[in-house]
């Protein structure tokens, strides 16, 4: 089965989407999901992602003979809960960034000057040169 967004209205501080499920026979059949976007704001749910979420609202509901389904909240907390935790991985998989380990040197000026500590400082030896 194959679900193809025809479009949303929006209904007393909801929006509505309207799908059509594209049967093997390919038979169109008209579906709605009903969200409540005061209740998407308070889970921290991205309106772009509504329409997507409501598919797989269809998708796992698949063989029901209802065509009009609600996003409930239960059902935005499970998918705030899912994003939360991806994120939290993202963090724990990404290595910090750490600032080479420096050293602080005597510029010939009589400022501080830090130096790498894997780049060894150069000294200039006037009597080496014969200046």
């Amino acid at each position: 089965m194959q679900y193809i967004l025809i479009g949303f209205t929006h209904d007393n501080g909801c929006r509505v989407f309207s799908f059509d499920r594209l049967g093997d026979d390919r038979v169109r059949t008209r579906f709605t999901v009903r969200a409540d976007l005061a209740l998407v704001r308070a889970h921290g749910i991205q309106v772009q992602e509504l329409p997507l979420l409501c598919r797989d609202l269809l998708e796992r509901s698949e063989g029901s003979e209802i065509h009009s389904f609600t996003f409930a909240e239960g059902a935005m907390r499970d998918c705030a809960n899912e994003r939360a935790v991806v994120r939290a991985a993202a963090v724990r998989k990404k290595k910090p960034w750490h600032r080479p380990v420096a050293e602080n040197v005597r510029s010939p000026s009589g400022g501080a000057a830090t130096v790498s500590a894997k780049t060894p400082p150069v000294f200039f030896f006037p009597e080496m040169y014969g200046r």
